[in-house]
């Protein structure tokens, strides 16, 4: 097939592009270089089925694809609340127009959703019926409101114009090419860890997350495209939940540092609990992580002391 993947330079997306090339497929890549990199996709420039196109979503794109995956957005706080304008109308704006395409060309379209559209949650673990505890006009709107719209975008461009959809809710997840500086928990212990500086952990550190291995994650992603049971939304992550202190624990045994663990106050509508309930992806696409934190973490880790 003929895949396109907007954010393909990005962490998920260059894995994507990747995966989906040793598959056989043409692969065009969208990305503005926001947060993706052009190393992330260096090597495979030179494939005779990879083209790479540098163009920001917020506005229109033509080609010929019979699948799109919409990967484009800042996905960690620390870049989302850099300009949340510009995340929110990446979000919205993106999702516009990556189903205009799909509704023109009659590609299926995959919106790449977040765990985030749960916000603070009072259900736990999350399932693909609740709604969410989001605050609206906090300082992590921009990311969870503008996803939270994209998802509605989708549903409606389905219900009105018979596009074929797939809406994914992306739990989170690790591994290379991560940024060392977007401010993601696993990346912010490994890289303070590997310097010997202090290991930070925002509030208590009871607070909890799911952490997924990218190469598990890009195997859900490709499933749930690929199968015609199920439009979504569908929870893709790990279902094994770790606090803080426990992966910051893991980081400090796997790097042998001497680093020590210090703590600072929580940031504001920062999510206490965050567990995907990933029973429908497992009924309908016979998909659960495979790799746990631990082999997880000594990947990430080798890949930052490679780049460092």
């Amino acid at each position: 097939m003929r895949i396109l993947v907007t954010g393909g330079a990005g962490f998920l997306g260059s894995h994507l592009c990747e995966r989906l090339l040793t598959q056989g497929h043409d692969v065009i890549c969208i990305d503005n270089f926001f947060t993706g990199r052009k190393e992330n996709v260096m090597g495979f420039l030179d494939h005779p089925k990879f083209e790479f196109i540098r163009h920001d979503v917020v506005d229109p794109f033509k080609v010929e694809v019979d699948q799109i995956y919409n990967l484009a957005c800042p996905a960690s706080p620390v870049h989302y609340q850099y300009n949340p304008i510009k995340t929110t109308k990446t979000s919205v704006m993106g999702a516009i127009n990556s189903l205009g395409l799909a509704k023109r060309v009659r590609a299926r379209v995959l919106q790449a959703s977040t765990s985030e559209v749960y916000g603070d949650p009072v259900e736990h673990p999350q399932t693909e019926t609740y709604w969410g505890h989001v605050n609206p006009i906090g300082v992590r709107s921009c990311y969870d409101e503008g996803k939270r719209c994209a998802e509605t975008l989708f549903f409606d461009y389905h219900r009105e114009n018979w596009v074929d959809i797939r809406v994914v809710r992306i739990f989170n997840t690790y591994g290379p090419r991560m940024l060392s500086n977007d401010g993601r928990v696993v990346s912010n212990f490994i890289v303070q860890a590997l310097k010997g500086e202090d290991i930070t952990i925002y509030g208590d550190g009871s607070q909890s997350r799911s952490f997924c291995y990218v190469d598990d994650l890009i195997d859900g992603l490709i499933r749930f495209m690929n199968q015609e049971k199920i439009i979504g939304p569908m929870n893709l992550g790990n279902p094994v939940e770790f606090t803080m202190s426990e992966l910051a624990q893991q980081v400090v045994t796997l790097t042998g540092t001497t680093s020590k663990i210090v703590h600072k106050p929580l940031p504001h509508d920062d999510p206490k609990q965050r567990q995907p309930d990933i029973s429908l992806a497992k009924k309908h696409l016979n998909w659960e992580p495979s790799i746990p934190l631990k082999e997880g973490l000594k990947r990430t880790i080798d890949y930052f002391k490679k780049s460092s």
